[in-house]
């Protein structure tokens, strides 16, 4: 189980068209032959250093993105992970900075709408988690 109060998320910052940065939750394309659970774990680690595994699934976001003068549609399909190893890093050349962020932060944090849903169904999951505890009890 996870550990609602010290459970931190990695993040990805980004520098947009006009210098700012922003942070947003690390995503990627489908590789063929990938499940999208493969993908977002290798995403993960690609663009965090952060080696994981799938808890379950999170939600899908939806949206356009214009690259190279043409628009670009993207669905990203996100899910809850669980850190097991890795070194946070920033060397992804897509990267501009990472960072662990506690999950009651990251709503405050992330740049985008949809994201900022996604987390509070991750925070619902979290209550609903610790709701079945047994009072008392621990991990």
């Amino acid at each position: 189980m996870v550990d609602a109060e010290r459970a931190n998320a990695a993040l990805i910052g980004r520098l947009d068209r006009h210098g700012k940065l922003l942070w947003s939750l690390p995503k990627g394309h489908i590789e063929d032959g990938e499940t999208t659970e493969q993908t977002a774990v290798r995403e993960v680690k690609e663009e965090t250093g952060i080696s994981a595994h799938v808890l379950r699934p999170l939600g899908t976001i939806d949206y356009w993105f214009v690259a190279e003068r043409r628009r670009v549609h993207k669905t990203v399909h996100h899910f809850l992970l669980e850190a097991i190893g890795g070194e946070l890093s920033d060397e992804d050349v897509e990267v501009t900075e990472v960072a662990w962020v506690p999950i009651a932060e990251l709503e405050a944090k992330l740049a985008y709408a949809d994201e900022r849903t996604l987390v509070r169904k991750a925070r619902a999951l979290f209550a609903a988690q610790d709701a079945d505890l047994p009072e008392g009890a621990s991990e």
